[in-house]
Formats: structure tokens, sequence, C-alpha cells
């Protein structure tokens, strides 16, 4: 959770002292630190566990230290549910833990098995402890919407293309524009610029000199303005975040005590004034 989600459990009514102590806790810039080390050391693990070499010699010793990783985030996650009870389950970070906690849960035998492959995604939750990871996904979801219209654009957009390469270069290079769907492909490999001047663009440019002119502005309109409107949307997301989390100030936290000097400042200064002019 968040320091958001902290205040709303001490704005609740009837909650323990014990309760808010704990949140505080396990809220505390020492013990989230604690996790994130502790996350970055198991994702160490699950890489070592690639070799066979280190898990023939030290096999052992590094499914120990995984379990001891895993009881880490199991004991976090149940001190956060103890304290903030109903609260938990509000929050989609703490859903998105659980989620991955039980995949590395799962049984490493039987039909569930495949699931124990998934305990790398542990790795991510790195975007529900770092604050900076954390505002960069709720910027991306938060932008879902606006980018959904920049899809159905690029969607038309695509379709055309691929229609009319398809009928103009189809019958001379039917490797990458034979059918619809090849041409599909192939043009999003053009906007991605992998290989598209000497892998498709100039031999194409062989048989249909004037191709040029159908692909540079295929590429100034996919790649240089739609894609860069991906990158607007996220970035004016992220401004719009920052600026309502700077709007929302705890009562305890260090910008709440500078702005109440600042304002007691003010209110002298007005006293002040006020004297001098009576």
């Amino acid at each position: 959770m968040s320091e958001l989600d902290l205040l709303r459990l001490q704005k609740q009514l009837g909650v323990a002292p014990w309760r808010l102590r704990l949140a505080a806790w396990v809220e505390s810039g020492p013990i989230q630190l604690f996790v994130v080390v502790v996350i970055l050391f198991n994702a160490a693990i699950l890489g070592l566990e690639t070799s066979p070499a280190l898990m023939a010699a030290y096999g052992s010793l590094l499914k120990l230290l995984d379990k001891a990783c895993l009881l880490i985030f199991c004991v976090e996650l149940a001190l956060k549910l103890v304290a903030y009870r109903g609260l938990f389950w509000r929050s989609g970070w703490n859903l998105f833990d659980l989620v991955v906690i039980g995949f590395a849960l799962a049984p490493g035998a039987g039909p569930w098995s495949v699931l124990r492959s998934l305990r790398v995604l542990r790795v991510l939750r790195l975007l529900t402890v770092v604050p900076s990871l954390r505002r960069v996904v709720a910027a991306f979801l938060h932008s879902i919407p606006g980018l959904l219209g920049v899809v159905a654009v690029m969607a038309v957009f695509f379709y055309t293309t691929g229609v009319l390469a398809t009928k103009l270069y189809g019958a001379t290079h039917p490797q990458w524009f034979g059918s619809l769907g090849a041409s599909l492909y192939s043009l999003f490999q053009v906007m991605t610029l992998e290989s598209w001047s000497m892998g498709i663009v100039r031999p194409v440019m062989e048989s249909h000199p004037w191709a040029w002119a159908f692909f540079v502005p295929f590429i100034g309109i996919a790649t240089f303005t739609i894609l860069n409107l991906f990158i607007g949307i996220i970035v004016s997301t992220m401004q719009e975040l920052s600026t309502a989390d700077a709007k929302t100030i705890l009562p305890d936290s260090p910008a709440a005590a500078t702005i109440a000097r600042i304002e007691a400042d003010l209110a002298e200064l007005k006293k002040v004034l006020a004297q001098r002019e009576g």
C-alpha cells in the first residue's frame, strides 16, 4: 500500500492503536527498503537457478534461500492484511502481490506445476514496492483510455496501408507482401525501423523505383507521429498524477509541516501589516 492507504486507515473510526502502529511500521522506509533488497536477492537466486552447473553444486542452498525469501513475502502480506483488513482488498497493488505469491505457492508437481515456473514474477513486486516504479505503472494504467483512441487510429492506418502494399508489391515480393497478414507484419517491421531499408525497401525499389513514395510517408506517420502520440499520452498522464500527488499531503509529513509554518508566517505578516495600517 501507499501513504494514502495509511492515511485512510488513520481516518477510520474505531481502529485499534496497535493496528495503526503495525501499518506505519510495515510502510516505514527501513521495512520497505528491506523488502526491496529481498526482492532483488530473490531475483538473483532465480537467475542462478537457470544454470545447471550451479544447481548441481548449490541446488539445495538456492532452493532454501528461495523459500526463505518466499516466507518473508508471505509474512509481509500477512502483516498488511492484519493491519489494514478490509482496506487491504481495496488496493490493486496488494491483489497483484497476492497473485504473484500465489504462483510461488503452487504445487511443484501435478497439473499445477506449470504455475510454479511463474514464480519468477516475484521480481515484478518491485513495481509495487518502489514508489517511482509504481507511479509509472499507475500512469500507464490511467492512460489506457486515451491510448485506445491512438490504437484505433493506428489500426485503421495499418489496415489501409496493408491492403495498398499487398496490391502494389504482392506480385513481385510475395515473401513480404503476398497476403494481407504478410503485409501487416512487414509494415510493422518497417515501423520499428528494424532492417527496413536494406532488408525490405531497397529490394522493393529494385522492381518499383517509386516505392520510396509509399514507405517514406508511412514511416513519417507511423513511426514519428503515431508512436509519439503513445509517449505523449503517457507522459501527460504522469504529469497529471504527479500534480494530484502534490496536492495530497499527509498531515504528519514534512511537507505538511512546512506548509503550516508558511501559513503561520503569512498570518503573522498580515497582523503586522494590519497594525501598521491601523
